[in-house]
């Protein structure tokens, strides 16, 4: 079978019909049955039996059907990367940050760098860490800042600074807090945990099982800025990246760094075969600025 008949194959198969394949296909009736007829006499078995009008998939067609779909996913990829590419302009800087980077520090990097770059033009979004790798192999966007680089990934990345976990709680919860907050004062705490959240709830859960402490965890929360509200509505305290807790600060809302110090790296990440531009380069060490500004 060629890319063709996938094609074909798997628009019958999700559609239902080859009338609804050649719709979805943008193609005439004709050549969807001519071409699926063509898929089972190289297959040398039927994919689809008629029954009560209406195509159903044979036993074969599902097994089959498990693998065409992630060549069919690949090729919308691909699609859409050069749909993408189309689109590219050296005047446009796509950039993708965790939602964390974009509270704040991504948007203040951009307001500095139109200052002086008044005819450039941003396309921003967020990323999570799951779904970074697949943003810049499909194009989606130029540039991914986050905090760690995929293990054995094939793309590049630039250092752009650190930042660290820091105490985000209520003033008169905590009234005479010091400095540094050693976790052990979290201890009978009500607690907003983001255990589960990406490689910062890592960080903190290996710091928890360090020093075997377990804390009065009264909420799990998936997102730093569900937690984050949660503090800010007396749930309980949190620990959350130092970029969240400024983003976040309002009347009443404290922050303080642990003891010891908690902290991991920002990155920038690219493609190796489209590195960074000379504007990019330009932008990221405005970024760069951002995230150093204590």
């Amino acid at each position: 079978m060629n890319l063709r008949h996938i094609e074909i194959f798997h628009a019958v198969y999700v559609n239902g019909s080859v009338s609804a394949a050649a719709r979805a296909l943008n193609v005439s009736q004709p050549s969807v049955s001519k071409m699926l007829r063509h898929a089972e006499s190289l297959l040398g078995f039927p994919l689809f039996e008629r029954t009560n009008g209406r195509l159903v998939p044979t036993d074969d067609a599902h097994t089959l059907f498990s693998e065409v779909s992630e060549i069919q996913d690949r090729v919308y990829a691909l699609r859409e990367a050069g749909r993408n590419l189309r689109r590219g302009s050296s005047g446009v800087l796509r950039v993708s940050a965790l939602p964390s980077l974009a509270l704040d520090a991504l948007p203040t990097a951009v307001s500095r760098f139109l200052k002086t770059h008044e005819n450039v033009r941003f396309d921003l979004q967020t990323v999570h860490h799951d779904d970074l790798l697949r943003k810049l192999y499909e194009r989606e966007t130029d540039i991914a800042i986050a905090y760690e680089v995929p293990p054995a990934a094939p793309i590049g990345q630039r250092w752009l600074g650190e930042g660290e976990l820091v105490v985000l709680y209520r003033e008169q919860d905590m009234p005479n807090a010091p400095p540094r907050i050693e976790l052990e004062r979290l201890r009978g705490q009500r607690f907003v945990s983001l255990a589960a959240s990406g490689p910062i709830g890592q960080l903190f859960g290996q710091e928890l099982q360090r020093l075997d402490l377990e804390l009065d965890e009264v909420v799990s929360a998936r997102t730093f800025y569900i937690a984050t509200s949660l503090v800010r509505q007396g749930v309980g305290m949190a620990v959350v990246d130092s970029f969240t807790a400024q983003a976040s600060l309002a009347p009443g809302l404290s922050v303080r760094p642990l003891k010891p110090q908690l902290t991991f790296d920002v990155h920038a990440m690219f493609l190796l075969n489209r590195p960074p531009t000379a504007l990019a380069t330009e932008f990221l060490k405005t970024l760069a600025r951002v995230i150093d500004t204590p």
